[in-house]
C-alpha cells in the first residue's frame, strides 16, 4: 500500500485508488429501492472529495465514524461532471497499525506552510518588548504552560486559520502590524501587543484540535471569549499585585474583539481595544478573501457571488 498512496488532487477518473484520509462526514441513506448505502465526504491536505459505499454495509458500516483517519481502497468514478470514489474497504487508519503502509497524520490534516517552531521564535521576540512587569509575566507564563497547544491548534474551527498551527500562523501576522501602527497613534504598545497575543487565547480550551476540528463542550456552550478571560484569571491570581485595572483592561479587549459573533459583547472603548479590534477584523478578512479567490477554479476573471462577502472578487492573473 505504502507505495501506491494517491491523493486527492491526483484522482482521475478509471483509476483504482488506495489511501489515508479523513472522513469529515458520514451519512446513512436509502435508494429508491430501500437499499441502504453510506454517503461520505473524505479529505486530505490536498482537497476534498465526496464517496460512497454500496455493497456489504453492514460489516463495514460499524468499522468507522465521522472524523476518524480511515484507510481505504475504491475506484474514483464520475458523476454528472464530478469525481466521487466508491468505497471497496475502509478501515480506521491509527499510526501504530498502519504507520508501516505509510499513513501519517501530515497527510490529511491541514497545516500552515510556515514553520511553528520559527514563528513561535518570532512570538517569543514580540513578548520580549513588553517592557509592564505583569504584562510581561502573565503572556510568558500562559505561553509556557500551554506552548503545545499554541504551536500547533488552529485559530478557528472553520474560518480563518482553520488548520494545524493556524493559532501562531494568525499571531505572527496580527502581531507583525501591531507593531507598525500603534506608534501612529502613541498608543500603549505594552497593552496593544498584550492584548493581541491573548485576544484568542480562550481558543486553546474552546476547540478539540484532533483530526477534524470541532468545539470542545466548553467550546459550544460557553464560547472561547468566557473561556480566555476564565483562563487569563487564573494566571493573574497567581501574580503577586496584578493592577486591577490592567486586568479591566485585558477582558474588556477579550470580550469586545470583533471576531466574536455574540452580540453581548460591548464593543471596544479605548483607543488600545479598537485599534486590536480593526487589526483582527482587517486580517480575518483578508485572509477569507485571499481563501476564496484561490479556492475559484471557474473560468473567468471574477469569483461568483456565493462567499462571504456576497461579490464577485477579482482574480489574480492566471
Amino acid at each position: 500500500m505504502k507505495n501506491k498512496l494517491k491523493q486527492i488532487i491526483d484522482f482521475r477518473e478509471g483509476q483504482k485508488i488506495k489511501g489515508f484520509f479523513l472522513c469529515i462526514e458520514k451519512h446513512f441513506r436509502f435508494t429508491k429501492k430501500n437499499d441502504k448505502y453510506i454517503d461520505i465526504i473524505l479529505r486530505d491536505v490536498t482537497g476534498h472529495i465526496p464517496a460512497k459505499i454500496w455493497s456489504d454495509t453492514k460489516s463495514l458500516e460499524s468499522k468507522f465514524d465521522a472524523g476518524d483517519a480511515v484507510a481505504i481502497s475504491g475506484n474514483v468514478e464520475s458523476y454528472k461532471g464530478k469525481l466521487h470514489l466508491i468505497i471497496i474497504k475502509i478501515n480506521k487508519a491509527t499510526v501504530q497499525y498502519y504507520g508501516r503502509y505509510g499513513f501519517d497524520p501530515g497527510l490529511i490534516v491541514p497545516k500552515s506552510k510556515k514553520d511553528p517552531q520559527k514563528m513561535y521564535r518570532n512570538i517569543k521576540s514580540v513578548i520580549s518588548r513588553i517592557n509592564n512587569k505583569y504584562f510581561n509575566n502573565l503572556v510568558k507564563t500562559i505561553f509556557k504552560k500551554n506552548e503545545k497547544k499554541i504551536l500547533f491548534y488552529p485559530a478557528t474551527v472553520n474560518m480563518h486559520y482553520n488548520y494545524r498551527s493556524g493559532f501562531l500562523e494568525h499571531l505572527t501576522s496580527i502581531t507583525e502590524i501591531g507593531i507598525r501602527i500603534y506608534p501612529l497613534y502613541a498608543l500603549d504598545k505594552d497593552l496593544v501587543l498584550m492584548g493581541l497575543l491573548l485576544h484568542n487565547i480562550g481558543a486553546i480550551k474552546a476547540i478539540n484540535s484532533h483530526y477534524q476540528f470541532d468545539f470542545t463542550t466548553e467550546g459550544r456552550l460557553i464560547g472561547s471569549e468566557v473561556l480566555g478571560k476564565e483562563l487569563i484569571n487564573r494566571y493573574v491570581n497567581k501574580i503577586h499585585g496584578f493592577p486591577s485595572d490592567l486586568l479591566i483592561k485585558l477582558s474588556h479587549i477579550i470580550l469586545s474583539t470583533s471576531n466574536s459573533k455574540k452580540k453581548s459583547n460591548t464593543g471596544p472603548s479605548f483607543p488600545e481595544a479598537l485599534l486590536i479590534n480593526a487589526i483582527v477584523e482587517l486580517d480575518l478578512k483578508i485572509f477569507m478573501m485571499k481563501s476564496t479567490i484561490d479556492a475559484d477554479k471557474d473560468v473567468g476573471s471574477f469569483t461568483n457571488v456565493y462567499n462571504i462577502f456576497g461579490l464577485p472578487l477579482l482574480k489574480k492573473d492566471r
